[in-house]
This record gives C-alpha cells, sequence and structure tokens, in this order.
C-alpha cells in the first residue's frame, strides 16, 4: 500500500490544484460579466452634456453635443459585417460652447472614401471613449492618403488641432452625409475566463488519468 500512497497524494493534490482553478476561472467569469453589464448600463445611460475637465476615467461617459464639423477629418481603415470594407470618419468638431473637439462620426463604405464632407451643423448623442486599438504591429498613419489603422486619441487630436476628446456617435440629427454611427458598444471587450476554466478542469481530468495509470503500472509491477 505504501508505493501507492506517494502516487496517490500527488495526484490528489494536482487534481485539487487544477479544480481550484478552474473554479477560480468561474468566479472570474461571473465578475467579468457583471462588469460589462455595468458598462453597459452606463452606455445605455441617459446622455448629460460634455463636462467641463474630460479625462480617461470618464470613458463610456454618455453625453450630447451640438455643433458644427470643421471639414478636417481622418479616415480609419475598417469594416463592417454588412457593408464590408471601409472607413471611420473622426471629424474635427466645435461645439456650441466654442471647445474643439474630435467626432467619430461612423462608417462609410470604400466608394464613399472621397465624397465631400464639408462642414455642418450636427446634434450628436454618444459616449467619451478612448479606444485601446494601438500595438507594436499597429503601422503608422498613411499621412499622404490620410489614412489611419487604428484610432489614437493623442496623436489625432494633434492632427485635428484638437482637445484630446474623442465622442464617438449613437445618434445624430442633422446632415449625416452619409456616414453610419458605430455606436460605443462592450461587443470587443473579452471575457475568456469560461475557456480557462474549461482548460483547467480538462488538465484535472488529465492528471487524474494519469495518476491512475502510474498506480495501475504500479501495481502491474508488483505482479
Amino acid at each position: 500500500m505504501r508505493r501507492y500512497l506517494g502516487p496517490l497524494l500527488f495526484g490528489i493534490v494536482g487534481c485539487a490544484i487544477l479544480v481550484a482553478l478552474g473554479v477560480w476561472q468561474l468566479q472570474r467569469a461571473e465578475w467579468k460579466a457583471g462588469l460589462l453589464a455595468d458598462i453597459q448600463r452606463g452606455i445605455d445611460a441617459p446622455p448629460g452634456p460634455l463636462p467641463a475637465a474630460v479625462d480617461p476615467s470618464l470613458k463610456y461617459h454618455p453625453v450630447t453635443v451640438s455643433g458644427t464639423t470643421t471639414g478636417d477629418e481622418l479616415l480609419v481603415l475598417g469594416g463592417t459585417r454588412e457593408s464590408g470594407g471601409g472607413y471611420r470618419i473622426l471629424s474635427g468638431f466645435v461645439t456650441d460652447e466654442g471647445r474643439r473637439i474630435m467626432l467619430d462620426r461612423g462608417f462609410v463604405p470604400e466608394d464613399a472614401r472621397h465624397a465631400p464632407r464639408p462642414p455642418t451643423a450636427l446634434r450628436v448623442e454618444g459616449n467619451l471613449h478612448w479606444p485601446d486599438e494601438t500595438g507594436s504591429a499597429t503601422p503608422a498613419p498613411n499621412r499622404a492618403e490620410n489614412i489611419w489603422f487604428a484610432r489614437d486619441v493623442p496623436a489625432m487630436a494633434a492632427a485635428l488641432g484638437a482637445e484630446p476628446v474623442l465622442v464617438v456617435a449613437s445618434r445624430v440629427t442633422g446632415d449625416a452625409q452619409g456616414v453610419s454611427p458605430i455606436p460605443v458598444g462592450i461587443e470587443g471587450i473579452p471575457n475568456n475566463h469560461l475557456g480557462y476554466a474549461v482548460q483547467w478542469f480538462g488538465l484535472a481530468v488529465v492528471w487524474a488519468g494519469m495518476t491512475a495509470a502510474l498506480i495501475w503500472r504500479i501495481r502491474q509491477r508488483r505482479f
């Protein structure tokens, strides 16, 4: 019996650790789901005026702004399931209070890239946003073609001569000039903890199987 004790204890402890990690990931999945629900409730809350002081702690904060686009815009390469490839349009926007900010107006298809979009008065409901889209593999903007490959609030604000404040439109009143809003959502925020839990539980099953196989081999040698 002593021959089995070491492998058995090793197997039990290993399985217990792996199962505990799986349970922890299930708890993390529940926590992340609650966090995402809170974010969505914040996104869907009634919009208010643009705060005087804006910083990333106000990410997703719903606002209403009225003003006029400047005619200056940056194109961010992207696409939608419905329309295929195209561009996000980020415009300079001067509010009725005189603040020059940035407005993510939404999407245009490829063939509307060069369509004229002169200054126009708009009333916009949307959300403040600081997209986390840039990384080491993100190409630098093609300034000659005015094409960007990710939204980068500080760099785009400098290019448009605006405050580093980005409002992503969800509803536009006025001449949208063929631009379709893409509201902020939680779809791009991952919650992979359930998958991690399945992996840990799967490893626990494998560990238990390996332990059983080892004990069986020890028993076979005995005979």
